[in-house]
């Protein structure tokens, strides 16, 4: 799908490929559902692909078997020196096949762990087991923010010294040059110029708090009516979250984009003034550093990795998960001052356009692989 983990993925393949000259197989299932496509990106990036219609997120025993010895059949004739996994799913059987194999080097990335509070109790012990169980079946761990690296370590995944955090690199350019995008998209999302648009880019989805920024929402725009929210993204929430607008009478204050694909998202990030995150866990969500690079302000709930981006009065404000009264005063309180907006964008660009660059976390990335296959070959 077009999420952060996958175009990490992507940007990772082809940095190894041109970059450092390395053969690269990439192993994924395929696209489903509402949540878009990045295969195209892969092919058109040259990527070599093996796609596997049977690897799928939901657990399912004989497609899950059916996967394992698919991709274990791949890796035997590929045979590679590194095996670098992503996601849960993937992440579990491709570790252990690469391990079954005896791969030099098997990697992994945590982008989000699959167990969190809101699970029932049961559904979270099982998926701590299952990644206690993947974690002896390679030999390093990355994690994309120092929060993940202590989730894990928390839930006795595996020690410390098993993670090393190498944040997710994306494309800052597109981002950093957005504003030449400002007024066309504004204009053709029919905003005027004393509109001040706080936007919120997710997918429609279970736990992202769409729901919490539509309850702030009638605050804010009691205060300042100028104020107008914005929701790109789809999903399977829409209509309620759509009928949750209605009933608070607020429909011609919201609008719904949709799904965007990637190249659009500098130019809808440009057309906000405000950016507002509120989900209930990430591991550290893209468009938090996508925002900042673009110089927008970030309202985030204190949630994973959001605090290493967000910092309070100086790139934006962190606030407690769920709650409502903060985030209409932080969202009153920047939608009524444009310089404070500039001032947090602009340290946001600061802070961390070095720190977001893909050709950085591969580089990262690779020295992890080359380290390894030493100790592997002493």
């Amino acid at each position: 799908m077009l999420g952060g983990a996958q175009e990490n993925t992507v940007l990772c393949c082809e940095d190894l490929m041109r970059e450092h000259g390395d053969d690269v197989l990439l192993i994924t299932g395929p696209p489903m559902g509402l949540e878009g496509d990045l295969l195209p990106r892969a092919r058109a990036g040259g990527i070599p692909l093996k796609l596997l219609p049977q690897l799928r997120r939901p657990i399912h025993p004989w497609r899950d078997l059916s996967s394992y010895r698919a991709i274990k059949r791949i890796l035997r004739r590929f045979r590679p020196d590194v095996v670098h996994t992503h996601s849960a799913k993937a992440g579990l059987l491709g570790r252990e096949a690469a391990w079954s194999l005896g791969v030099p080097v098997v990697v992994h990335t945590v982008h989000g762990a699959p167990f969190h509070p809101y699970q029932g109790r049961a559904a979270r012990r099982f998926f701590v087991a299952c990644e206690r169980w993947a974690a002896r079946r390679c030999h390093a761990m990355f994690c994309v923010a120092d929060a993940m690296t202590r989730l894990m370590v928390d839930a006795r995944v595996a020690p410390a010294e098993f993670f090393t955090t190498i944040y997710s690199g994306m494309e800052v350019e597109p981002f950093l040059d957005s504003a030449r995008h400002r007024q066309r998209v504004r204009a053709e999302l029919g905003y005027d110029n004393e509109h001040v648009v706080v936007g919120k880019i997710a997918r429609l989805f279970y736990l992202k708090g769409q729901e919490y920024v539509i309850r702030a929402a009638g605050a804010v725009i009691e205060q300042n009516p100028k104020v107008r929210f914005l929701f790109v993204g789809s999903g399977v929430l829409r209509g309620r979250l759509e009928q949750q607008i209605a009933a608070a009478g607020l429909s011609d204050y919201f609008q719904f984009f949709g799904l965007a694909q990637r190249e659009q998202i500098p130019g809808l990030l440009a057309a906000m003034d405000i950016v507002v995150h509120a989900s209930l866990r990430e591991g550290l969500a893209r468009v938090l550093p996508q925002a900042l690079l673009a110089g927008k302000p970030v309202v985030s709930y204190d949630i994973d990795g959001a605090g290493e981006v967000v910092i309070s009065d100086e790139t934006g404000f962190l606030l407690p998960p769920q709650s409502i009264g903060p985030m209409t005063d932080a969202l009153v309180r920047l939608a009524a001052d444009g310089p404070l907006r500039d001032r947090f964008g602009a340290e946001g660009r600061r802070r961390f356009t070095e720190q977001f660059r893909h050709d950085r976390m591969t580089r990262q990335i690779r020295q992890h692989y080359e380290r390894l296959l030493g100790r592997a070959s002493g």
